[in-house]
């Protein structure tokens, strides 16, 4: 076993290193005194560090980094078929070497993420900072704040550029460039949601990234948030809204979802007041949906045929992918990773917004 170990000596020092790390942030992540010090003292620095470097540039630095590492994976699972093709009696010992070498590279990216990101999942959450705690919701008091959404994305709906057909308009240009002032409106209410603000980036594979079912990501590793430009405008002010919480430190799904809806709604930006409005409707009736559908029936027949049409295109837009191996696969995956970093619901999580917006609303 030994003269094993030593054969591939800086191999296995480099699992057992990564492994070391993946085992001291799972026992560890618990202690949230802990965790909070990491976040304050290292990794957030950190990453804003790194994102005023990528933000040096107008492209998203993670989507070149992830075309390359895909390039990178690729090339080296050839190189390895063919290393241990050629290795003749040597080829089960240069197989190994191959496996082992792939095995500690996931491992450091994975180890690298539980560093700069995975800790956020187990710091001080904006419930904790906030005060504001989801609960249980009554009926009514859901039913009463969806109709007080209703009424006010219908009151915003007129203040936007629409196209000739009805549609939502405003220029993705223009809603990418007012990222900077999204969290302008309730700083002063939450403090602790000030930020120098770099913005976000549009990403190129946008319509991929659609497939997967995302709207946008936030990458840890170039502290930058990314937005998909291919979904539907009227969305995008709120999916920066709620990348730009990322940025923030907040892990939390629904957290970000609900400060997508508190930070669009107080913004000073027609576009970003009317898709938070818009998002959190949406939030709100579906829920509301599942419990008692005549009652959202009679609430959506109050909305203007303008945001009728916005709601329309939007669904439409996404039925495209739905149920596709992709988007399984990916939700799959994703829903997993929320659960391994302690959100047991998993995708299911994100009906908690529901909760916060109804505690915060009514």
């Amino acid at each position: 076993m030994k003269a094993f170990f030593h054969k591939y000596q800086k191999l296995h020092i480099w699992l057992l290193a990564d492994c070391g790390c993946l085992l001291a942030f799972f026992s560890l992540r618990g202690q949230k005194w802990l965790m909070n010090a990491i976040a304050d003292a290292f990794t957030g620095p950190l990453r804003r560090g790194l994102g005023k470097v990528c933000y040096l540039v107008p492209f998203s630095v993670m989507e070149l980094v992830e075309a390359l590492a895909v390039l990178l994976g690729l090339g080296y699972a050839v190189w390895s078929v063919l290393a241990v093709a050629r290795a003749g009696e040597r080829r089960w010992s240069r197989a190994y070497r191959a496996v082992l070498g792939a095995a500690c590279g996931l491992l450091s990216v994975w180890a690298g993420f539980c560093l700069l990101w995975g800790v956020n999942y187990w710091t001080d959450s904006f419930q904790d900072k906030s005060g504001i705690y989801a609960q249980p919701v009554a009926l009514e008091d859901l039913e009463a704040v969806t109709a007080y959404f209703a009424g006010r994305v219908s009151e915003s709906a007129d203040g936007v550029k629409r196209d000739g057909h009805g549609l939502f308009a405003v220029p993705r240009e223009e809603i990418l460039a007012g990222s900077v002032r999204a969290y302008e409106g309730i700083t002063e209410t939450f403090p602790f949601l000030a930020f120098d603000d770099p913005g976000v980036k549009p990403m190129a594979f946008s319509r991929l990234m659609s497939a997967l079912d995302f709207t946008g990501f936030y990458s840890s590793f170039t502290g930058e948030s990314n937005v998909n430009v291919d979904s539907p405008a009227c969305m995008l002010p709120s999916t920066i809204a709620h990348e730009l919480a990322h940025q923030r430190g907040f892990a939390s799904e629904q957290e970000c979802n609900f400060l997508a809806v508190l930070a669009s709604t107080t913004c000073s930006d027609p576009a970003y007041q009317y898709s938070g409005w818009l998002i959190g409707y949406v939030y709100l009736g579906n829920a509301l949906y599942s419990q008692d559908p005549e009652a959202y029936r009679a609430i959506r027949e109050t909305l203007p045929e303008e945001v009728r049409l916005d709601l329309a295109y939007n669904n439409a837009y996404w039925a495209r992918f739905q149920d596709t191996a992709v988007q399984k696969a990916s939700n799959k995956v994703y829903d997993g990773l929320l659960k391994s970093y302690g959100d047991e619901r998993g995708i299911q999580s994100y009906g908690t917004v529901v909760d916060l917006l109804v505690v915060y609303y009514k």
